[in-house]
């Protein structure tokens, strides 16, 4: 009898990447047909099927979902998954936590162990680099064998499924409006690479205030970070960023920052250059974490209420495994931010 195999054995046999094998699998035109024929005779020879999701499992029902995120020591994050506890729990389903790590790899292997009918559906939110290769057809593939997917946070317009999101680019454009109400006149963006939905949206949201508001853009005021940096475990690569963004622009008396690492990095770099905070330079940052509140000046920020996100997540999930309607209408719901003033802000 032939071993079962899945697409990360496949890659490390052939010596290619999962993503290279999932779309030789689908004929993709990006790979070579030398690659395409190797690879899907390899998958031929061990019969290997998406997902390994066996029809007989089909209908059989676990009550327990699972939950899948891209970093663990997270504050929005733990706050999701108690959301998404409380409410599965309530109406009797059981959650499994998965983590990606932000590799596209660890997604794709995380959902296709789950996918064999360990649980009934997933809550998801992208991993950074699925988000830079574009390449979702695991998505696709979980869906089309009948398993519900509901997104969060970071999702794709290119999916069809259920969506929670929040409004990235309205809670970033009051931010920054409240920086201009008080009186910030250069005003910093401490953000991510482009490709990350939310970056990108909050980013956009710093750009329409200062339009607004007929303030000119300034280029040097805007740090774009890279990825493949994990700047949680090397700080001091962060604080040297924003010390050059500090550095390179003396009349800067405003941040805004994407998420709370970067604004209480920020905050920490500015007074250790002698800056007062909030008399000189300004600061806010998104998220509303816990170090938020307890950090030295207290940090004002954009809260996403995670918890709600994952509350409406699991009932999304739930009613979709619970309703027998086969009609496809999916929800994106969108929940609103708020900013909470704190001492980084006059």
């Amino acid at each position: 009898m032939k071993r079962k195999i899945t697409l990360k054995q496949i890659a490390r046999e052939l010596d290619v990447s999962i993503s290279t094998v999932s779309k030789a699998l689908r004929n993709s035109p990006e790979i070579s047909e030398d690659t395409k024929q190797k690879v899907q005779a390899f998958a031929k020879l061990y019969n290997y099927r998406p997902n390994n999701i066996a029809l007989s499992l089909k209908n059989r029902k676990t009550n327990t979902i699972a939950i899948l995120i891209p970093e663990i020591v997270h504050h929005f994050f733990s706050k999701v998954i108690r959301g998404v506890e409380l409410v599965a729990n309530k109406r009797g389903y059981n959650v499994i936590v998965g983590l990606s790590n932000e590799s596209f790899s660890k997604e794709v292997i995380n959902m296709e162990m789950l996918a064999n009918g360990s649980i009934d559906g997933f809550i998801l939110s992208i991993s950074k680099e699925t988000q830079q290769l574009q390449d979702y057809h695991h998505f696709n593939e979980t869906m089309s064998q009948g398993m519900p997917i509901v997104m969060f946070d970071r999702v794709v317009n290119e999916i069809n499924c259920d969506k929670v999101i929040v409004d990235d680019f309205k809670g970033a454009k009051n931010a920054v409006n409240k920086l201009i109400s008080n009186g910030c006149k250069h005003i910093g963006l401490i953000t991510t690479n482009d490709y990350v939905s939310v970056g990108k949206l909050r980013t956009q949201g710093y750009l329409e205030a200062l339009k607004e508001n007929k303030m000119n853009l300034e280029a040097d005021l805007i740090l774009k970070l890279e990825d493949n940096m994990d700047y949680e475990v090397h700080l001091d690569a962060l604080e040297s960023e924003i010390e050059g963004l500090f550095k390179a622009n003396e009349k800067i008396d405003g941040i805004f920052a994407v998420n709370e690492l970067y604004a209480l990095s920020a905050m920490k770099v500015a007074r250790k250059m002698g800056h007062n905070i909030p008399d000189n330079i300004q600061v806010i940052g998104f998220t509303n974490g816990v170090l938020s509140k307890h950090a030295t000046p207290s940090l004002s920020t954009v809260s996403q209420h995670a918890q709600q996100m994952g509350e409406t997540a699991a009932d999304l999930l739930i009613n979709r495994l619970e309703n027998d309607s086969e009609e496809e209408i999916y929800q994106t719901v969108v929940i609103e931010t708020n900013l909470i003033e704190r001492e980084s802000t006059k």
